[in-house]
């Protein structure tokens, strides 16, 4: 006999879906059942990495995606965007834009001309969105910071926000450094750790706010199956960290000294601005929609993250 309460299989939709979050969470999605259908601008490619996910070929920067990839399906999960860690030059940070921005855009007009729409969109945000903001507890109704990433991360927002006026829900997934040894922050700050030189970058007093690569999917996955999750939702583990601390716990769990400070300087110019932005500036941010709508956190401590990933 059938259980009642059983989650009835879907056709998910996943753009971004071959980099480090996107391969993980169309894994997980096929694992409980639905079916993926995933867009990517060497499908060919993606097919040979994640043979399960079925390809379509889109340049999301500069066209809208075809209309046979939405055929049957229920939700759409927008994960694609130029890296943030790397160097910076103008012609890098267009590239971040307009992989965000423009690429949201298209997405949205072409479900808007659809004649069977999915009714839910689960687009990537982060949070850049507040800027720099010292020691301030930031909840999903601060408001955006003013620098360079929280103008895009705004206007990324937009871009998908505007899938509402079609009938759509839509939730943005603020995220923060997702901890990961394969990639993102923690692989560059475990290189100096490993070599015995890592530290506080830049005095140490900014916050990271962090989560664990679980907790990462688990969250697009609770707000993709919640039809009461909506707008904004902050990604971060509910115990934010300053750099030093974190950098503390690190060293701690690597084994190795974690007292050797490094001017924020020092990590522009060996990794360029992406890097060092995301190192030196803050924001303590508190994934109050996601607690109070009650996900309960696999990974709430930075020491015990640390030790899963790590150990």
């Amino acid at each position: 006999m059938s259980d009642p309460n059983s989650k009835r299989p879907e056709r998910i939709l996943v753009t971004g879906g071959t980099g480090l979050i996107g391969s993980t969470l169309c894994n997980a999605l096929i694992d409980r059942g639905d079916s993926v259908v995933g867009l990517s601008r060497d499908p060919d490619r993606a097919s040979r990495s994640l043979p399960r996910v079925e390809w379509h070929g889109w340049e999301g920067e500069r066209e809208r995606p075809p209309r046979d990839a939405f055929e049957g399906v229920d939700a759409v999960i927008n994960l694609a965007g130029e890296p943030i860690n790397q160097r910076w030059n103008d012609e890098v940070k267009d590239r971040i834009a307009r992989s965000r921005i423009k690429a949201t855009k298209n997405l949205v007009a072409k479900i808007a001309a659809l004649d069977q729409r999915p009714k839910t969109l689960i687009s990537a945000s982060a949070i850049g969105y507040y800027g720099d903001r010292g020691d301030e507890l930031l909840y999903e109704d601060a408001e955006p910071g003013d620098d360079f990433l929280a103008d895009i991360v705004v206007r990324w927002e937009e871009a998908a926000r505007s899938a509402e006026d079609h009938g759509l829900r839509v939730a943005t997934i603020r995220s923060g450094h997702v901890l990961d040894p394969r990639g993102g922050l923690l692989k560059e700050l475990m290189l100096p750790f490993k070599a015995g030189v890592g530290g506080p970058i830049a005095g140490g007093k900014q916050y990271m706010s962090w989560v664990h690569r679980h907790d990462e999917i688990g969250i697009l996955l609770w707000a993709l199956e919640n039809e009461s999750v909506s707008g904004p939702v902050n990604a971060t583990a509910p115990n934010p960290v300053t750099n030093k601390e974190f950098s503390k716990a690190l060293g701690k769990q690597l084994g190795r000294p974690s007292f050797l400070p490094v001017p924020g300087f020092a990590i522009d110019i060996v990794k360029g601005g992406g890097v060092g932005h995301a190192a030196r500036e803050g924001q303590r941010v508190f994934p109050k929609k996601a607690t109070d709508g009650g996900y309960e956190f696999k990974q709430p401590e930075l020491a015990g993250a640390l030790a899963n990933l790590l150990d």
